[in-house]
């Protein structure tokens, strides 16, 4: 089965897109596009990071609601964006629990966090515990964990499949991730502005009833995932029963939230089919 409608990346306006369907079972429904070409992730680099985080709890290396971050604030505040700290600065405007605001300091928090506690510099742990058991071998951490991975729609699809049915995490954490933390808190979900609530689980942020929202008007309440600024994304259905990886060389913008929804909805439409 190859998925027609992963072509419409065509049409998009910008140099270089890849995109690929990946189901839980593994099984890679369709590619389009150069999918072993490298792409700086943005933000899709968060859900990578949050896994290795997951990895480092059940390895007893961290507890999810212990102490990190700003005062007051647990390793979950900083996985659910509800830390209180800024969105690129190392400073506390809420207070824990309080807001979402969406942080790239509290992924930079965590990285230093689990680094402490493991005595690996972060981008190796994320190697050992994720990328590599994965085989994701085009995939790094060139700086900071909330924004520099570097990754491949081939690398990503074996990311997207590991979360449907993993393998490294025991499925009650993964279903955690996936679950909304500190329900009816609302706050601005980064190019869709003010969403209330704003639901997140833990690194990975939850579709429900948003709106504009930048999956498709078909994807389930459950979808889950997220976007970068670099023209990326990576969303997970589990009502469809599969998982969709789209990467781009051209910043997000008007383009993308035109062009983003009608493509999932294709998709989708073409998987029920």
């Amino acid at each position: 089965m190859s998925l027609k409608s992963l072509a419409s990346i065509e049409n998009w306006p910008v140099p270089t897109a890849a995109a690929g369907v990946v189901r839980a079972d593994g099984a890679v429904l369709g590619t389009h596009g150069p999918s072993g070409h490298r792409f700086p992730l943005a933000s899709v680099t968060k859900p990578l990071a949050a896994y290795a985080v997951l990895v480092a709890y059940e390895e007893g290396a961290v507890e999810l609601d212990e102490p990190a971050g700003p005062e007051g604030s647990t390793v979950r505040h900083l996985l659910a964006h509800t830390s209180g700290l800024a969105f690129d600065e190392h400073r506390v405007t809420s207070a824990p629990g309080e807001r979402r605001l969406y942080s790239n300091a509290g992924f930079e928090q965590l990285g230093d966090h689990v680094e402490k506690a493991t005595e690996i510099p972060f981008a190796e742990y994320l190697r050992q515990a994720v990328l590599e058991p994965l085989g994701m071998t085009s995939t790094s951490l060139e700086g900071s964990p909330a924004k520099d991975g570097v990754s491949t729609v081939e690398d990503l699809l074996r990311f997207a499949a590991e979360v449907q049915a993993p393998r490294l995490l025991d499925p009650r954490t993964v279903a955690a991730a996936m679950t909304v933390q500190y329900p009816g808190t609302k706050g601005v979900l980064p190019g869709y502005g003010h969403q209330n609530p704003n639901d997140w689980g833990l690194g990975f942020e939850i579709r429900d009833a948003k709106a504009p929202h930048w999956t498709g008007a078909s994807s389930s309440p459950r979808t889950f995932g997220h976007f970068g600024q670099s023209g990326t994304f990576l969303w997970i259905d589990p009502d469809a029963g599969a998982a969709c990886v789209a990467l781009t060389d051209r910043a997000f913008g008007p383009w993308a939230v035109e062009a983003w929804p009608p493509f999932t909805d294709a998709v989708l439409a073409e998987l029920r089919g």
